[in-house]
């Protein structure tokens, strides 16, 4: 059966495939989007939280280049608080807690009413790609698809078998089923393949939890929005809950590691880093007598509550007396357990910095089959992806965004450039320019591209180039209003707990002294016209951090310099006998695009880098 014509194909609706999708219809292309469930569409499996330092940043950039996943979260979250509050700001991040139906259900409301958007149920059984070339997809039911670029975004289903203890059996998350036959398909096409493993923690029944012997964690109650686009609101919130593991926990995981599949010292791969199973703490972190276990609830209309930090594949009866020797949760009784998931990803090093195949033109992939984890992670490669599969269909230059833009632009480098071992997950840490990509500068940062891509529609964007237009009025008003020593001055500045003038003084100057924030030096020469929090928000961080941002911005020309130096991709490193045997092999396997890029390869040293310029003058291309 012929399904019809599209530009893009975008298989898998979870929150990679929800933004490709969206993404390439408000693009302008007839776009198909195929998933195994219609009612699992944006499917948050693990838990049922949005952001986090750097996640959050993800998020915030998502929005500003006009994605779904912010406003998404403002409409459905259970609370809302920013965190790292004491700390600078660029690791200061919003998270949320959102109610998992409500968020699946507006997400699957948007892609529904998307103009030039098909929503489909099926699952993929093959691509469609002769002589290399991605021509559509054809369906297990044997419905052919086509198109000239496909979009992959099929997360953790790719033959995946789910663990609880001794049981095995093949599916994905809450009872979906495996998809099995597309892995064959993929690696008929020259594709490489890796198995991942991860665990989830169990859920519990709300009511039957001791709050009274919890720590409560609130939201906060400043009013906050995700998305620059969402007017900030304070609104009803639900709490999350704090307790902890002990001793009599730790002896039951002990006693029972040996029946967990995922077992430390049983299990060939290695233990996830950034979700580790609450086996591989105990038993590696023997010293710890306590580990901390959040309860966040799950929805505004279910008792199901997530246990986050008690990631385990031990069997269900030792995971129900685990839970049980925690304070607050001895009666508790258990809704869901958690389990052990395996399943195939494609290594990203396989893919070009625009997340094409390099072995199958106008083929996309994005999210968890890249050997990520989390939805943040997954939302900002679909985005991207989507991005570029309307580029390539157009025939038009990829989007890639640099490492000092975005932390997008480092996902995306430490994927196809390093390639994960593990789950990846975003850390601010990952990133080297902290200062300059910051969650409040999202929008000043990629706004611009987001309308020029026809992501953002002229209304945002006006609003946007409005704030960006005050933030630079107010900052030249502070670097310009001087304030001289006298004792009505000196009284205020006193009344705020700062030493008083001794020459005139800008207020911008006042502003870098680590006491005083916007508000305080705004009492002292108010602007002519409100300022918007958000707007001062921003003119407060430019100021106080004038001479770090500068020196970031120094380091990111110096960087450039590598960045803009392309490798040719025809280049034979085998031949450059001056390089490393290492760096040949890595080289030739990764195909950076830039000298930049080589030089973050792992294996590949400063030397390397050296014998590459020399290579590329001798070729009359250094300059390129």
């Amino acid at each position: 059966m012929d399904g019809g014509k599209y530009d893009v194909i975008v298989v898998g609706a979870g929150h990679a495939g929800c933004e490709a999708a969206l993404a390439a219809a408000r693009m302008g292309c007839r776009t198909l989007l195929v998933t195994l469930s219609l009612e699992h569409i944006a499917l948050m499996p693990c838990n049922p939280s949005v952001g986090g330092p750097a996640k959050g940043h993800l998020v915030r950039e998502i929005d500003a280049l006009g994605g779904e996943m912010a406003r998404n979260t403002d409409r459905s979250y259970l609370q809302l608080r920013v965190l790292n509050t004491s700390k600078g700001p660029a690791v200061r991040a919003l998270r949320a807690v959102c109610d998992k139906e409500l968020y699946r259900r507006r997400m699957r409301q948007t892609l529904y009413r998307t103009a030039g958007l098909d929503v489909k149920e099926a699952a993929v059984a093959e691509l469609l790609a002769p002589g290399g070339r991605v021509a559509g997809v054809r369906t297990r039911t044997g419905v052919v698809y086509r198109a000239p670029a496909v979009v992959l975004t099929t997360g953790v289903y790719l033959r995946s078998e789910i663990f609880i203890g001794e049981l095995k059996y093949e599916g994905g998350p809450q009872g979906q089923p495996a998809a099995q036959e597309l892995t064959a398909s993929l690696t008929r096409l020259g594709l490489e393949t890796g198995r991942f493993r991860t665990t989830t923690p169990p859920r519990v029944a709300g009511h039957t939890v001791d709050y009274s012997r919890l720590s409560q964690q609130p939201g906060s109650e400043e009013p906050l929005a995700f998305s620059f686009w969402d007017e900030p609101r304070r609104r009803r919130q639900l709490p999350c809950w704090l307790t902890y593991t002990n001793e009599r926990a730790h002896a039951l995981i002990r006693e029972n590691v040996r029946r967990s599949p995922f077992s430390v010292d049983t299990w060939e791969g290695a233990e996830p880093r950034y979700c580790p199973s609450i086996e591989g703490k105990v038993m590696n972190f023997p010293e710890r007598q306590a580990h901390q276990i959040f309860l966040e609830p799950e929805g505004w209309n279910t008792d199901e509550v997530y246990v986050m930090g008690l990631f385990t594949s031990l069997p269900e009866e030792v995971q129900l007396k685990v839970l049980r020797a925690l304070p607050g949760l001895e009666q508790v009784e258990l809704i869901r357990p958690g389990y052990g998931i395996e399943y195939d990803y494609l290594p990203p090093t396989q893919l070009k910095a625009n997340l094409e195949a390099k072995a199958v033109q106008g083929l996309f992939c994005a999210g968890q089959l890249n050997g990520t984890s989390g939805y943040e992670e997954a939302a900002a490669q679909g985005i991207m992806a989507g991005i570029n599969a309307v580029r390539y269909v157009r025939g038009e230059e990829p989007f890639v965004l640099g490492r000092s833009e975005a932390y997008i632009g480092v996902l995306i480098d430490d994927l196809v450039t390093k390639g994960p071992k593990e789950p990846y997950r975003m850390l601010t840490s990952r990133a080297e320019y902290r200062l300059l990509l910051r969650s409040d500068n999202a929008d000043l940062r990629l706004s611009d591209y987001g309308h020029a891509l026809g992501l953002l529609p002229e209304e945002l964007y006006g609003r946007f180039c409005a704030k960006r237009a005050a933030i630079a009025a107010e900052k030249e008003r502070l670097e310009k209003v001087r304030l001289v020593p006298g004792s009505e001055v000196n009284a205020a500045l006193a009344r705020l707990g700062s030493a008083p003038l001794e020459r005139p003084a800008t207020l911008a100057e006042l502003l870098k002294r680590p006491e005083l924030g916007y508000q305080d030096v705004a009492s002292l020469a108010p602007p002519p016209v409100p300022v918007a929090p958000a707007v001062a928000q921003e003119v407060a961080v430019e100021i106080k951090y004038a001479g770090y941002i500068a020196k970031e911005e120094q380091q990111v020309r110096q960087f450039a310099r590598l960045e803009g130096r392309r490798l040719p991709e025809e280049i034979d490193y085998a031949e450059i006998r001056a390089l490393s045997a290492e760096a040949r092999e890595k080289l030739a396997r990764t195909r950076p695009a830039t000298l930049g890029q080589a030089a973050r390869i792992p294996g590949v040293s400063p030397a390397d880098i050296s014998v590459l310029l020399v290579y590329l003058k001798g070729k009359g291309q250094a300059g390129q």
